[in-house]
């Protein structure tokens, strides 16, 4: 089992350099080293400390983020290099490539201001659609992709324009949403498969290791809020049915930050989330992407963390665990999903996976529900709030007014946390009042970005919050 994740944008000559920091300490007898060297080198009773090789090192450095071996993990690291891509960088030579870095989502300063100026531009100068067939596809001029193919086939499935990509990624990231006549996403998205297009086709956003489908296009969504395409149902049916696989990492941690939203999980259960290998992208990525089984499960958690009976019904119905870890992310804290749900309160998510759980998560449980008949019991509260002091966190980023002044009343910490931040970015007014009310400090700047509440308010344009906080902040100086 992996202690730890590849880093992000992981580079060969910074691992290089860890394993002949840990081929010295190993020398040096270093008790940290040394139990690395026993836990992740197969062979390792046969390996002497004081002579230990630079390609046993490397082997315990791959095993250690999940490789068979150091060949394993460089191999990984060419595919990273080969896929990856930084839409939200580039800046375009020409007015084709200005039209295209435009028209699409790049998950860096998405604005819907960018896709109208592209929209004004095509209104402008009509040529632009048939300009290349990176264009007719981000468009869906039909009959333009049509000539450009039969002129040159190979284009159906060639890297280019600005962001190096193939058409169908234009396409599913194109916000173009043209709606006159000959204009027909799903049409040319047809005729490029049919022409050889990869329906699998995706880069790895800044080297990042959750591929950027074209699957991930078409669904949209994110930390930005991005829009599902127009078309969207029908040409995820459209790549579903020509072979993309449906254990799609992005796709599922773009939807899964709007939990109002459930559209996309029917259609990819029905083409395969949670079974299968994984497709194309889990065996390029080997360890660093999660298996259809961990993507299962961590949907399921995510159910229980948010208390969606009936999306956990149905990831249930589909062979969630309700017992399963799922790929073991930080922020799940190490729980299943039954346990999720007994932690966040959510009683009915908990009855529907059976069984008790236990007593201290189920008072934390209780906290976050605000019921105080619940929570009376003083030597449960001292084990809840030494096992999770700052769960006033969650109900605080979760809008649960009533369960922060519960807690704060029964000493979970909050003037030390970022709870007034988490409750101002997410825009819950009546949360930051109360935690203003009970004493947080709208003045407190966060260790990250050194910003108040009312700056991540004001990031996640969370207007009517930052000037609540603008106000405290005023009468506080006056």
């Amino acid at each position: 089992m992996p202690t730890r994740r590849l880093p992000d944008q992981p580079d060969v000559e910074q691992l290089r350099n860890q394993a002949k920091a840990l081929q010295r300490r190993v020398r040096e007898s270093d008790p940290q080293a040394l139990e690395l060297l026993r836990e992740f080198h197969p062979r390792h009773r046969d390996v002497r400390p004081e002579t230990v090789k630079r390609a046993d090192a490397q082997l315990v450095v791959a095993r250690s983020c999940g490789f068979v071996s150091w060949p394993a993990l460089r191999a990984t690291l060419d595919v990273i290099g080969r896929f990856a891509r930084s839409p939200h960088q580039q800046r375009p030579a020409g007015a084709a490539d200005e039209f295209l870095v435009l028209a699409c989502l790049t998950y860096g300063g998405d604005d819907p201001r960018r896709w109208a100026r592209a929209r004004q531009m095509l209104d402008e100068r009509p040529e632009l659609a048939g300009h290349s067939i990176y264009t007719a596809a981000a468009v869906g001029d039909a009959a333009a992709a049509r000539r450009i193919l039969d002129a040159d086939p190979g284009a159906a499935d060639r890297q280019g324009g600005p962001h190096k990509w193939e058409p169908l990624l234009y396409l599913a990231y194109s916000r173009i949403d043209s709606t006159a006549a000959g204009h027909s996403t799903v049409e040319v998205a047809r005729l490029l498969l049919e022409r050889g297009a990869d329906p699998a086709a995706g880069f790895l956003w800044d080297g990042l290791t959750s591929p950027f489908t074209v699957l991930a296009g078409v669904f949209g969504g994110g930390e930005g809020g991005q829009p599902a395409h127009r078309d969207g149902p029908a040409l995820a049916e459209l790549l579903l049915e020509a072979g993309a696989d449906a254990n799609d990492s992005q796709t599922l941690y773009n939807r899964g930050l709007h939990q109002d939203d459930d559209s996309h999980l029917p259609v990819l259960l029905r083409h395969g989330l949670g079974r299968g290998d994984g497709g194309v992208w889990h065996r390029r990525l080997g360890p660093t992407h999660p298996t259809p089984a961990q993507l299962l499960q961590d949907e399921l958690i995510k159910a229980a963390q948010h208390g969606a009976v009936e999306r956990a019904r149905l990831l249930v119905r589909h062979g969630a665990d309700p017992r399963g870890l799922g790929t073991r992310h930080p922020v799940f804290q190490g729980l299943d999903a039954f346990s999720t749900a007994v932690l966040y309160g959510n009683a009915d998510v908990a009855e529907l996976f059976g069984g008790d759980g236990d007593p201290v998560l189920r008072f934390l449980g209780a906290c976050m529900r605000g019921d105080a008949a619940a929570t009376g019991d003083r030597r449960t509260a001292e084990l809840a709030i030494a096992a999770k002091p700052h769960h006033l966190v969650a109900a605080a980023k979760l809008g649960r007014t009533g369960a922060v002044r519960l807690m704060a009343e029964l000493g979970f910490e909050f003037r030390g946390t970022l709870a007034l931040h988490e409750a101002a970015y997410h825009g819950h007014l009546d949360t930051v009042r109360a935690l203003v009310e009970l004493g947080a400090d709208p003045g407190r700047t966060d260790p990250s970005f050194h910003a108040t509440a009312r700056g991540w308010a004001e990031h996640n344009e969370q207007w009517v919050v930052a000037d609540y906080l603008a106000s405290v902040e005023r009468s506080r100086t006056e």
